[in-house]
């Protein structure tokens, strides 16, 4: 008697940025095949750098994102500021902070509230969660467009800001312009917080990893721009250091590369493990709610990740207060760089996790070479895993449902699929 095979597809993944598709293939209780499918197509942002001035790439690599693009800018900035040996004014250095708390909050609200919750209550979307929970939905959105307004105030406009660049800032906010967000800040803060407890009142499945987390780790605050890479298991390295420890491969199923750790392999990056490597820098309010909400670090359990997000948000809102609170307007808004030829590596912590670039430039300041690595690309291993690992439970569910908890499976790291295409290597063999 042959044994029974069962598959599992979603031709395009739903609430997800960009296009992906699920494919998993069992053998009786044994998975045979995973494929988390990344099919949009490869946007070659590294190769558009090549040629252009330093000054440039900020610009031009925020656009890889309209979600994130504040973090693709200031991976670009650090990078080059590292090849220039260049160090900004401490002002500077905390609007970098406050417009980065910006950027987690809108992105956190998109993904938990619009995205993500749905799946644990069983909607196809948020609008049909609305109808249940439209207190939830409405605190939501109202959050997410306070954390909009701080990137605009501060970069410009909401979408791909401008005033981010080499050196600092084009322009600076006055301490006026910042203590006027401070109202709409400490409300965003009361709702996150009410937010906060009610995803850690969602019922989450009962399922743990050992994974490698991996997020930067700073010795004086909850990492946002800088920091040493650090895990778990581990690691504890300087960015400079990143291509000597992670490796990228292209796999055939996949227009983004898949990354891992020389020797290790797969390993995650996100909020969960931010949080559980660096809980003891967040701020007290934050550490009392999730406190009172009995979430406990470390936690393996991915499904968990909203729970971060959240409490990531409400840790930007007291951060976003501090620094509003202590700003002072910078003398001069930008310090012009020496421009020399050399190699430049930053990272950030994106919304989805770690983002690397790394620069060559020559002496005029004109790119040679880059190379980008996004969070969902060095996410993708683990879900993968992940897929592989709740396979054989799901299988005792009915096709749509156990269909259903593998794309929730997925939507647990907020893949943004158009980050992760950024680059496909191509090579030709003739005969």
């Amino acid at each position: 008697m042959s044994v029974r095979e069962k598959e599992y597809r979603v031709d395009y993944l739903a609430r997800v940025e960009g296009e992906g598709a699920l494919y998993i293939k069992l053998r009786g209780n044994e998975v045979v095949d995973v494929k988390f499918k990344v099919f949009e197509p490869p946007r070659l942002f590294e190769a558009f750098l090549v040629g252009r001035m330093y000054y440039d790439a900020p610009d031009i690599t925020a656009r890889i994102c309209g979600i994130c693009p504040v973090a693709y800018e200031m991976s670009a900035i650090h990078a080059i500021e590292n090849a220039f040996k260049l160090t900004v004014d401490p002002t500077i250095r905390s609007l970098r902070r406050l417009i980065y708390c910006g950027e987690w909050i809108e992105s956190h609200m998109l993904h938990a509230f619009l995205l993500h919750a749905p799946d644990f209550l069983g909607y196809d979307d948020a609008i049909k969660m609305a109808k249940s929970h439209p207190d939830v939905v409405k605190k939501a959105l109202k959050v997410k467009k306070i954390g909009n307004e701080i990137v605009a105030t501060i970069g410009g406009r909401e979408v791909h800001p401008v005033s981010a660049c080499v050196g600092g800032f084009y322009r600076a906010p006055s301490k006026r312009t910042l203590l006027e967000m401070r109202g709409g800040l400490e409300e965003g803060m009361r709702l996150t917080e009410e937010l906060l407890d009610w995803v850690a009142g969602l019922e989450f499945p009962d399922f743990e990893q050992d994974y490698e987390f991996v997020a930067l780790r700073h010795p004086d605050e909850y990492p946002m721009n800088e920091g040493r890479i650090v895990s778990n298991k581990g690691l504890d390295i300087s960015v400079e250091q990143y291509e000597d420890f992670f490796v990228e491969e292209q796999v055939p199923h996949s227009n983004a590369l898949h990354s891992y750790i020389k020797g290790r392999g797969a390993y995650m990056v996100g909020p969960l493990s931010r949080i559980n490597l660096n809980s003891d820098k967040l701020h007290d309010r934050t550490k009392e709610a999730l406190s009172r909400t009995g979430f406990k670090t470390p936690c393996r359990n991915p499904f968990m990740s909203i729970i971060a997000r959240v409490a990531e948000t409400l840790y930007a809102f007291e951060e976003a207060l501090r620094i509003i609170g202590e700003y002072s307007e910078p003398s001069r808004p930008r310090v012009e760089p020496v421009v020399r030829a050399g190699r430049g590596c930053g990272c950030t912590e994106a919304p989805r996790g770690i983002l690397y670039h790394r620069y060559d430039l020559d002496g005029e300041g004109r790119i040679l070479s880059a190379k980008i690595v996004p969070p969902t690309s060095q996410n993708q291993k683990s879900i993968e895993e992940d897929l592989r690992a709740i396979a054989p439970d799901l299988i005792k569910l009915p096709h749509s449902q156990a269909v259903w908890r593998f794309e929730q499976a997925i939507r647990n790291y907020d893949p943004c699929i158009s980050c992760a295409t950024h680059f496909l290597r191509l090579e030709i063999e003739r005969e």
